[in-house]
C-alpha cells in the first residue's frame, strides 16, 4: 500500500496501544483519560468505533476509539466544511508523512490515515499515560531520576526525527506523554517535512517553547527543536518555562531579548539547557550530542558563536536606536 498519504489512505503499521494529545476537558474523564462524546459526534470512522474525546482545537477533534483487535487508538479528525479544505488536508498529509518517516522508540507511531475521505483522519498509536504539562501542573517538578529519564528519551526522539530530515516545530511540555515504557514524543501536526511547501508565512508554534529564530520568521531548523527541548527541560524541572508566561506578545518578546530563568537546576542537566536556549541556533548542541551527554557523560563541544548578526538582533537594534532618536527629538522639542 502507498505511503503518500496525500492521494489517500494509508496503513502501515499494526496497531498498538499508544497516547493521548491533550487540550482542555471540562467533562468528567474516563479512565484513559477521555471524556464522553458530544451530541454531533460520529461513533465511528474509517472503520474505527470511537469511544470518547480527548482533546479539540481549532482545525479538529482529537478521539479515542479502538481497532479491529480491540486496541485503543487515538484517531484525529478534521473539522467538515471550510475547515477541512486543501490547506487543512495537506496539514494533515504533512503529519502522517512526516510521523510514517520516524523511525523511534520513543515517538508515538501513525498506523492508518485517510485525507481523501469527506471527514479526513489520521489514526496512531495511544500512550496510554499523561502529558508532561499536566503531570507538573498537577504533582510539581519532575523528581531528579524521572527527570534525566525523560530528558534522555525526549532527546532520543527528536534525533530520530531530525535523522528522517524533518523539524517538529512544537515540542512542548504537552506533546511529550508520560506513558508505562517512558516519555514519548506525540504530534507531528505543524512538522516541517523537506521539500515541503510551507502552509502559513506567519510564526507558528507554542510561544514559550518557541526559539527566536522561529518567532522572527528566520529560517527554522533542528537547532529550533533543540531550543524547545532545552525549555521543556527546564518546565519539567522548575515546574516553569524559563521565559516566564502571559501574554503571548510578552513571551516571544522575552524569547529574543531576555536570558533565560533556570530557576534552582544544578549540575549537567543545567548547563545542558543553558547550552540548547542559546539565542544564536548555530551555538546550540544537535540532538545527537544531547543524547550522547545524558547516555554517555560525553559533554558536547562548544560550537563557535556565529560572525554574523541574525537579522532579528539587527531589527532590536534599528528599533532601539529609533527609540533614542525619537526621546532625543522631543527632548529638543520641548
Amino acid at each position: 500500500m502507498p505511503n503518500d498519504t496525500s492521494r489517500g489512505r494509508v496503513n502501515t503499521h499494526p496497531p498498538r496501544p499508544a497516547h493521548p494529545v491533550g487540550a482542555g476537558r471540562t467533562a468528567p474523564r474516563g479512565e484513559r483519560g477521555e471524556t464522553p462524546l458530544r451530541p454531533g459526534d460520529p461513533d465511528r470512522i474509517g472503520g474505527y468505533p470511537l469511544i470518547g474525546r480527548l482533546g479539540e482545537g481549532g482545525q479538529g477533534v482529537v478521539y479515542l476509539g479502538r481497532d479491529a483487535e480491540g486496541g485503543l487508538v487515538t484517531v484525529k479528525v478534521l473539522r467538515s466544511g471550510a475547515a477541512s479544505g486543501r490547506r487543512a488536508r495537506e496539514r494533515l498529509a504533512r503529519e502522517a508523512d512526516a510521523a510514517l518517516q520516524v523511525a523511534g522508540r520513543h515517538t508515538a507511531r501513525v498506523l492508518d490515515a485517510d485525507v481523501a475521505a469527506d471527514d479526513p483522519y489520521l489514526v496512531s498509536e495511544f500512550v496510554d499515560g499523561p502529558p508532561l504539562q499536566r503531570v507538573v501542573a498537577e504533582r510539581g517538578r519532575l523528581p531528579g531520576p524521572q527527570l534525566r529519564k525523560m530528558a534522555l528519551r525526549t532527546a532520543a526522539a527528536l534525533a530520530a526525527i531530525h535523522r528522517a530530515g524533518i523539524v517538529h516545530r512544537d515540542f512542548t511540555p504537552a506533546n511529550v506523554v508520560l506513558g508505562p515504557d517512558g516519555a514519548k514524543v506525540i504530534d507531528f501536526g505543524i512538522a516541517r517535512v523537506p521539500d515541503a511547501a510551507p502552509l502559513t508565512t506567519s510564526p507558528i508554534g507554542t510561544p514559550a517553547y518557541m526559539a527566536p529564530e522561529q518567532i522572527e520568521d528566520e529560517p527554522v531548523g533542528p537547532p529550533a527543536d533543540v531550543f524547545a527541548w532545552g525549555a521543556t527541560l527546564v518546565f519539567a524541572a522548575t515546574g516553569r518555562p524559563p521565559f516566564g508566561t502571559g501574554p503571548s506578545a510578552a513571551v516571544m518578546r522575552r524569547v529574543t531579548t531576555r536570558r533565560p530563568d533556570l530557576g534552582d537546576m544544578e549540575g549537567p542537566l543545567r548547563e545542558l539547557a543553558a547550552r540548547c536556549l542559546d539565542k544564536n541556533p548555530s551555538a546550540r548542541p544537535t540532538a545527537r550530542q544531547l543524547v550522547r551527554a545524558l547516555r554517555d557523560g560525553q559533554e558536547p563541544a562548544p560550537k563557535p558563536k556565529p560572525t554574523r548578526i541574525p537579522r532579528y538582533r539587527w531589527r532590536m537594534m534599528v528599533a532601539l536606536l529609533g527609540v533614542i532618536v525619537a526621546g532625543f527629538a522631543l527632548g529638543v522639542l520641548v
